[in-house]
């Protein structure tokens, strides 16, 4: 028999009303600073937004516990769920909308930060006025570490995912991510995350595309920054993940996929002899300290692409 997930509120859950719910995964980390942050603006916020966390089967006891003592410290409405065992980004996700009590959602991934102070208050009056659909805020490196280790990782965000709104917004669905999301509460009960993605990557694409048919999808200059910067072997790893989802949604919406650049271009290596044996040599490259970081970034760009002509 299962176990049911366990679950704890701190003072001020019990009588909050809030417009805005900030929906938080997190799976061994600890997202502890960010509630910090966050937290800085409950009394401008004054009620209107909740955080409800999802401890997606870390198994740490003393992870929750320290958790319990700082959410227990905190003026804003926090709610822990702790799950037994992993379920997934997709299925987590889902768990933590059916929690939360705002009539707008905002996924916030935890190694997030807010760049600003009104992060929240600008989220929570966007809720409030029930007008938005869908958007995203957008992402940058102000904060994040500048360790030689994350230099390609740092290079290839600067590079396609910290772009400014205008840029994003030429392709409205392909530059939507779960870590600074907000969607009012009926368009994410007419299209939830798909369970069937495994692994990393490209749930919260495939969930934009299929949302972009249906309602409008903004951006807005409400920028957080990715702490999390991976590793080459990390990010190549995550990568591998990717195929297969890739692939998945590739059979979905070939209209959307068909005029990204990946797609296009791993159409291309499809044609390349031997592929599967070149296919290490990028990402070799990619991890050899000796180049310079920008042919370093090409290079685990090209592996990820090569992984992809062979998933689709």
């Amino acid at each position: 028999m299962s176990q049911s997930p366990a679950i704890h509120d701190n003072a001020a859950w019990t009588n909050a009303a809030p417009e805005l719910s900030v929906l938080i995964p997190f799976y061994r980390d600890d997202p502890g600073s960010l509630i910090a942050s966050l937290d800085r603006e409950a009394g401008a916020l004054n009620g209107s937004a909740e955080l409800v966390l999802l401890d997606d089967g870390s198994r740490d006891a003393a992870l929750i516990t320290r958790l319990i003592a700082r959410i227990e410290a905190c003026d804003l409405p926090i709610r822990l769920i702790s799950l037994p065992s992993n379920e997934g980004r997709s299925i987590g996700r889902n768990r933590l909308a059916d929690a939360a009590r705002g009539s707008s959602l905002l996924f916030l991934d935890s190694d997030m930060r807010p760049d600003h102070d009104r992060f929240l208050q600008t989220w929570s009056d966007l809720a409030r006025a029930g007008q938005t659909a869908v958007a995203f805020g957008g992402f940058s490196l102000l904060q994040a570490p500048e360790d030689a280790r994350f230099a390609v990782h740092r290079s290839m965000a600067a590079r396609s995912d910290c772009l400014p709104r205008e840029q994003r917004a030429l392709q409205p669905e392909k530059h939507v991510f779960t870590s600074n999301l907000l969607v009012r509460r009926d368009v994410f009960e007419a299209e939830a995350f798909d369970p069937g993605f495994t692994g990393w990557g490209w749930e919260d694409v495939e969930w934009a595309m299929r949302v972009s048919r249906r309602f409008k999808v903004e951006h807005i200059d409400n920028p957080a920054t990715h702490m999390g910067l991976d590793t080459v072997e990390s990010l190549a790893a995550k990568y591998e993940q990717s195929a297969p989802n890739f692939a998945r949604v590739v059979a979905r919406h070939p209209d959307f996929v068909s005029a990204y650049p990946s797609y296009r271009v791993a159409r291309r290596l499809q044609t390349v002899p031997g592929l599967q044996a070149i296919r290490p040599l990028f990402k070799q490259a990619a991890r050899s300290s000796l180049l310079p970081v920008r042919l370093r970034a090409f290079s685990l760009r090209l592996y990820r692409v090569a992984l992809y002509a062979e998933a689709i």
